[in-house]
């Protein structure tokens, strides 16, 4: 896994990989409980515009502390662009940017919430996703509880809702929103 010889398929290793090392490193230790473990990878973009970001999520409690909300985590260290470059530059709008409320876990310290993020398309484009953590929970730690799982979504513009996967591409209209809600993080030691 960690060294793939040719002809394994190799795909998101700083990304994601790098996350789910990191989580599995620190519980051998028995230290920190799961963090998101994704970098919730969203690119949208179409012959003239091209775009990618990724999402915070929520850091992972430890012996003493509670973890943090809405942070990117691990293995990443970038920042969001802001609302007013984004919608200056792209043919979108950001609806929201909300701490995903209750999605930490809990324990004697709580894990971080996650964060939804909701982009509505002003002009048909094709949006993608690859995440992890929106089938298993992460995991909390010293008997603290489970982080919720992450979800994607499009909400579009005639009120239908199509779920989407971990990994998704979709095409977008004008108006249809692309909605993902971050995993929260593991909590750490019983409540």
């Amino acid at each position: 896994m960690l060294n793939p010889v040719y002809p394994a398929a190799v795909v998101s290793g700083n990304v994601e990989t790098s996350s789910a090392i990191t989580n599995s490193l620190y519980a051998a230790l028995g230290v920190v409980a799961s963090s998101q473990g994704t970098m919730n990878n969203v690119t949208f973009g179409d012959a003239r515009y091209q775009y990618y970001e990724t999402i915070p999520g929520g850091s992972g409690a430890g012996d003493g502390f509670n973890g943090v909300d809405a942070v990117q985590t691990h293995m990443t260290n970038s920042r969001l662009t802001d609302p007013e470059v984004l919608e200056w530059r792209y043919p979108v709008r950001l609806e929201s940017h909300l701490i995903r409320a209750g999605s930490g876990g809990a324990g004697q310290w709580k894990g971080g919430n996650g964060a939804i993020r909701r982009i509505r398309f002003l002009a048909p484009m094709t949006a993608s996703i690859l995440s992890n953590n929106r089938i298993h929970a992460p995991f909390g730690a010293a008997g603290g509880g489970a982080g919720r799982q992450g979800s994607n979504r499009v909400e579009r513009a005639d009120g239908e809702i199509v779920a989407l996967g971990h990994i998704a591409s979709v095409e977008m209209a004008a108006d249809d929103v692309f909605v993902v809600e971050t995993p929260g993080a593991g909590g750490f030691g019983q409540a």
